[in-house]
């Protein structure tokens, strides 16, 4: 993987520009690539996922509970959990934090979070995954991701690896790919990308 640049002030600004611009065609692309994929495409991600952890020693697997036209990834979560892995939900402590993330388990009730997300209750234990399922609007060859602007991942991800190794799985529909998302150096890449046709290893 190329080098991340180093921005700016200004160059920055622009970086933001040029997301902001793919973001307002990005959910669109999303919400379509979903109808294209059809109904199966959850399942099949779930089948490659639970193929790609049972070759590793995963002891916690983070993911999300999918938000409009995210792929989602409950059933995947399901299977890990059944693998004997432990299972979190990320959790906003608050703006410029990294996430937190609590044990979930199926059919637990959950409270509400900020912008749309919900996450397990305050008493469920806090665990630190070592794999991260990360949702996206859009994603590169790079391995690069385009999110909401909020920032959060990729400061957890710079917190997460700070303290061991992990690996940062982006999950997407195959047609949310894109030449290329635009970046500076508080971008953090991705791992591996996950789609309903399989894996691939991000190369760096």
């Amino acid at each position: 993987m190329p080098d991340t640049p180093t921005t700016t002030p200004s160059a920055s600004l622009f970086v933001s520009e040029q997301k902001a611009a793919l973001r307002k065609t990005a959910q669109a692309a999303r919400a379509s690539a979903a109808d294209r994929a059809g109904p199966n495409a959850a399942a099949d991600l779930a089948r490659h996922l639970a193929d790609w952890v049972r070759s590793r020693d995963v002891r916690v697997v983070s993911g999300y509970l999918a938000i409009g036209s995210e792929l989602d990834v409950t059933s995947a979560l399901q299977g890990f959990a059944r693998q004997g892995a432990e299972v979190a939900l990320p959790v906003v402590i608050g703006a410029e934090q990294p996430l937190i993330f609590r044990r979930w388990q199926p059919g637990m009730a959950l409270q509400a979070g900020p912008l749309g997300t919900r996450h397990p209750p305050d008493d469920s234990p806090v665990l630190v995954p070592d794999v991260l399922l990360v949702p996206m609007l859009a994603y590169d060859g790079d391995g690069y991701r385009l999110g909401w602007g909020g920032g959060f991942y990729d400061r957890t991800l710079a917190d997460l690896r700070r303290q061991g190794p992990v690996s940062a799985v982006g999950i997407a529909y195959a047609a949310q790919r894109v030449d290329k998302v635009p970046r500076d150096d508080h971008d953090a890449g991705l791992d591996w990308i996950a789609t309903e046709a399989g894996l691939t290893k991000v190369r760096r």
